[in-house]
């Protein structure tokens, strides 16, 4: 233990009860860091431990899912020789994950995200059983997790027991690009399977961090999807010839919808001194998908906003059950497990972000009208070459598809563990599909990028501002201009890697 507290250092992720922040975790993501629990967590996770053994010895007393059956099975007493078999059995029984595989950010996003509850000293968990989730952790032993199975409502359940499953030296984990069992990595890192003691099945697999990770995993990437929006829109809107009238700041402010204010602000720092904004306009007004976007974007930032509050909330919470309170000289068995807050959220997400790629789709669709001396699907001699028709048919498929995903999961709810858990927030379901959304926004605004460069290059000689040039300029060093008819599926996929590699200045 000591040298595992000996090796903190910058490049360590602390975690205990003191609230992480957003930025702390884009940080372990983007820069792979390491994960260790703090002293004074160490400290609160072992005297959690010692008041549960203690409250154990105690004869006669029924704590559930310390000395009990489960779920349904909450009054079925467990014998004291019996305990470690009952957690076991927990773990094995609710692996039942099918499904693809979830990715390997969120994984160990999941992984942060218990070791950070386990670190409040509320769960009962052994000390060993902390460090050795801390190991694998940073040693990029990463368990196979699927994304099907969890309700949402009595914890992630069945990912989570997945994530458990190699603390048993069971199930399979990923390792230095192989997938392999874990047995095989326990035995070669020479570890022993963790001996699991009362109460510690039950607080590894209740609780939202299978939900938690893909949102946060979702909001960062949402966060990045929202500001490249509104660089994207700009090229756009310089691309079209449009009027700026629209992105005024006293039109805004005597609404005062912050994300609409700061939309508007950002379109006129992009558009700044371009020659082709100044130049006179022959139209008075432009369509919505042009002269809204501060109202459109905007609204999804006030949206992006409340979410991360809520998901913040989450991550710095203690969502097993049952809470244990060794000051206090409690067991308290509750509900923090349920997902309501996440589905929801997650719900909201998608309408957000959605919003994104709708509108981006229509301002593509505008630029290959054929409108604004911009020659029909940005190509000459159209007709013999059908230009850029067809990646707006792609971007108008995938909207679609994002309406579908939109559906709330959040609404539904199907009674499980013999009507004990009657109502579930089906929170898993809208993390899943909020992950492909957020995939969908990036490959619309992939197309719009294409098409707006396209069509940039189509005003040539005059030049956009100094910013818009500089992304030009580093589009056209992955995407060239398109002179005739090539397969364009290449050139969606480089606009939207490109999207995602794009560093914006902060």
């Amino acid at each position: 233990m000591q040298q595992t507290f000996a090796q903190m250092s910058y490049n360590y992720l602390p975690l205990d009860q003191k609230p992480l922040q957003f930025q702390q975790i884009k940080h372990l993501l983007d820069y792979n860091q390491l994960v260790s629990v703090t002293f004074d967590a160490h400290e609160k996770i072992l005297a959690c431990r010692a008041y549960l053994d203690q409250k154990m010895q105690e004869p006669g007393k029924m704590y559930y899912g310390v000395n009990t059956g489960f779920g349904y099975l909450q009054n079925v007493q467990i014998s004291h020789d019996q305990i470690e078999q009952l957690q076991y059995n927990l773990i094995v029984s609710h692996a039942c994950g099918l499904g693809e595989e979830v990715p390997l950010p969120i994984v160990k996003l999941m992984m942060m995200l218990k070791i950070k509850q386990l670190s409040y000293g509320h769960s009962g968990v052994q000390i060993n059983t902390v460090i050795r989730l801390m190991d694998m952790y940073n040693h990029d032993i990463i368990p196979v997790i699927y994304t099907q199975g969890s309700l949402g409502a009595s914890g992630d359940l069945a990912p989570l027991s997945h994530l458990s499953l190699p603390l048993l030296g069971l199930g399979e984990v990923h390792y230095q690009g192989k997938k392999m069992p874990a047995a095989e990595i326990l035995k070669l890192m020479q570890w022993e399977p963790i001996h699991l003691q009362s109460k510690e099945g039950l607080a590894l697999i209740n609780g939202t961090q299978f939900m938690s990770a893909y949102g946060l995993y979702c909001l960062k990437k949402a966060e990045h999807l929202l500001a490249m929006a509104d660089l994207i829109a700009a090229l756009s809107i310089d691309a079209f010839d449009c009027v700026t009238e629209p992105y005024h700041p006293a039109i805004h402010a005597i609404r005062g919808h912050q994300g609409q204010i700061d939309t508007a602000a950002a379109l006129r720092c992009y558009l700044h001194g371009s020659q082709i904004a100044e130049q006179p306009k022959s139209q008075v007004q432009d369509p919505y998908s042009f002269r809204c976007i501060p109202q459109v974007h905007g609204a999804s930032k006030d949206a992006f906003n409340h979410i991360l509050q809520v998901f913040m909330q989450e991550v710095n919470a203690v969502t097993d059950n049952p809470n244990i309170f060794p000051e206090e000289d409690l067991i308290v068995s509750g509900g923090n497990f349920h997902g309501q807050p996440l589905a929801i959220n997650l719900d909201y997400l998608c309408i957000a972000m959605s919003e994104i790629a709708s509108i981006s789709e229509r301002r593509t669709y505008q630029l290959i009208s054929g409108q604004r001396n911009l020659p029909l699907f940005l190509v000459k001699n159209a007709g013999l070459h059908s230009g850029f028709m067809i990646p707006q048919y792609t971007a108008a498929g995938i909207v679609s598809e994002n309406k579908q995903l939109c559906t709330p999961a959040s609404i539904d709810s199907i009674s499980s563990s013999n009507n004990q858990e009657d109502h579930v927030s089906m929170g898993a379901n809208a993390a899943t599909k909020c992950f492909r959304l957020i995939e969908n926004v990036e490959k619309v605004l992939g197309i719009e990028l294409l098409t707006a460069a396209q069509a940039l290059d189509f005003r040539r000689p005059k030049q956009s501002s100094k910013h818009l040039e500089l992304f030009m300029h580093a589009f056209r060093e992955t995407v060239s201009f398109n002179d005739a008819d090539r397969i364009l599926h290449t050139d969606m996929i480089n606009s939207i890697n490109f999207i995602a590699k794009y560093q914006l200045n902060k």
